[in-house]
């Protein structure tokens, strides 16, 4: 996968070097009423494409976070149960040893 991951990315960046050649004219971005950036277009489109992959990287950090607290949680649930079921084990085990304390002995009952 990092092989795939490596062409990918390099396929991209040479694709905007050889874009930033061909495309050195000075363009102006209007960013809000009353601002205007002027810079050349591959100038423009690099940092555009720069801040496009800040926010995919803060999306898919963000999507790890929330996968492991999900997972956090799904551990603790499980974690509870498991001490709910030890709890009725120890309890059976309880009531099964009063149960067999109360049921007359095998062997009293055959030596007769």
């Amino acid at each position: 996968m990092r092989q795939v991951n490596f062409v990918l990315i390099f396929v991209i960046c040479l694709a905007l070097v050889l874009f930033g050649i061909e495309n050195t004219e000075i363009v102006s971005i209007k960013i809000i009423e009353g601002l205007e950036i002027k810079a050349p277009l591959s100038i423009e489109l690099i940092l555009a494409a720069g801040v496009g992959a800040v926010f995919a990287w803060v999306f898919s950090v963000w999507v790890q976070v929330q996968s492991t607290l999900s997972t956090r949680e799904a551990i603790e649930e499980q974690e509870e149960q498991i001490e709910e079921l030890q709890a009725d084990i120890e309890r059976y085990k309880a009531e099964l040893e009063e149960q067999q304390r109360l049921l007359p002995s095998a062997s009293s009952g055959s030596s007769n």
